[in-house]
């Protein structure tokens, strides 16, 4: 099995390595047959072969059976015209990875509330207020005159019940109740057919708890009750903002994982951005990113049926959860003293 292994931009190649590390050492103890099939993209390719995401890279990434995606940082990459594609929503749309999974846990006793945090958002992430995905043709925003912008939010039944199933599905296997977040007192229509379709799904699991909360004090819930909740399911905007949030309060961005997952097709992906200001330093903290490979293991797991990358992600996730317990053997960025690629040899040490 070839997984697509995309560094990006920034401190992407430098956490890229340091999870790989990880990663060749999981491979190697519990025999899972990996091979890497590492391209670059982002500024490297924009100038080298005019774009930011290459049509080699597109068409690897439609046939591999997992990609492995470092930060990008597409907030400087040039019009789509011009070559700059970002690969995180170009991946979604394309290879269908409705699913944004993004879990927020206190992996260092509590987080910054003082509580403690262990919840999932489940961001559907292919439509929504996202005017670059959220079209067939053209872009989901304009400008009819130079002082008047529109945008179009998208919102379609199936990707509502799609995105519910996920979020039931990962309830019934934690701690049994859904919290679908919205807005429908504002936006009747859109976030009503959200509703609408997320109570037709809570029907289907009878074992489940359905709770619903307005986004607005749900951003205000998190930081007072973060432990009264389990999994969160809610649209593109609101799911980009919260699970931000969740995780910073569980102890920041780069302690939480991430994957783009479909029916077909899993992409890890760190929470954060590519942080050039740290460049090349060997500071950068890689859990995000190893988090998210392991998450990408369980959906290995889950689609093809093989039991031994369950096992290995749990071994990985515990490796990380005993380094962080201890200054010694932590990142600069959460008071430790370990660099970005001796990070990476400790944790494949107690693999």
């Amino acid at each position: 099995m070839k997984i697509l292994v995309l560094p990006g931009d920034g401190i992407g190649p430098e956490i890229t390595q340091a999870t790989l590390a990880v990663l060749d050492r999981a491979n190697a103890e519990f025999k899972l047959g990996l091979e890497w099939d590492q391209r670059d993209i982002g500024l490297t390719t924009l100038k080298s072969k005019g774009s930011t995401l290459p049509d080699d890279v597109m068409e690897a990434a439609r046939k591999a059976p997992g990609i492995i995606l470092g930060p990008v940082d597409h907030l400087i990459y040039p019009s789509r015209e011009q070559g700059g594609i970002n690969p995180s929503g170009e991946f979604r749309v394309k290879l269908d990875l409705f699913a944004n999974i993004r879990p927020a846990k206190s992996r260092m006793g509590v987080g910054l509330t003082g509580k403690p945090i262990d919840l999932v958002i489940f961001r559907e992430c292919t439509e929504g207020f996202y005017g670059d995905r959220n079209m067939f043709m053209g872009r989901g925003e304009f400008m009819p005159t130079e002082d008047i912008a529109i945008a179009i939010r998208k919102v379609t039944a199936r990707q509502c019940q799609r995105i519910s199933r996920v979020a039931f599905d990962w309830a019934r296997k934690r701690r049994k109740k859904v919290t679908a977040v919205h807005k429908a007192n504002v936006l009747h229509m859109s976030d009503g057919l959200f509703l609408r379709e997320v109570r037709k799904v809570a029907q289907e699991y009878p074992d489940v708890e359905l709770d619903e909360k307005i986004v607005d004090a749900m951003a205000a819930l998190l930081v007072r009750n973060p432990d009264k909740f389990d999994c969160i399911v809610t649209g593109n905007m609101f799911g980009d903002i919260l699970s931000d949030e969740a995780s910073e309060i569980s102890g920041g961005l780069g302690l939480a994982g991430s994957t783009m997952a479909g029916d077909d097709a899993c992409c890890a992906q760190a929470q954060h951005g590519a942080a050039p200001d740290i460049q090349g330093q060997d500071k950068a903290n890689p859990v995000s990113l190893m988090l998210s490979a392991a998450m990408l293991f369980d959906w290995l797991a889950m689609r093809h049926k093989r039991p031994e990358f369950d096992a290995a992600a749990k071994v990985i996730e515990a490796a990380i959860d005993s380094a962080l317990q201890k200054p010694e053997t932590r990142t600069p960025d959460i008071g430790g003293k370990l660099g970005t690629q001796a990070f990476g040899k400790h944790i494949a040490s107690l693999i």
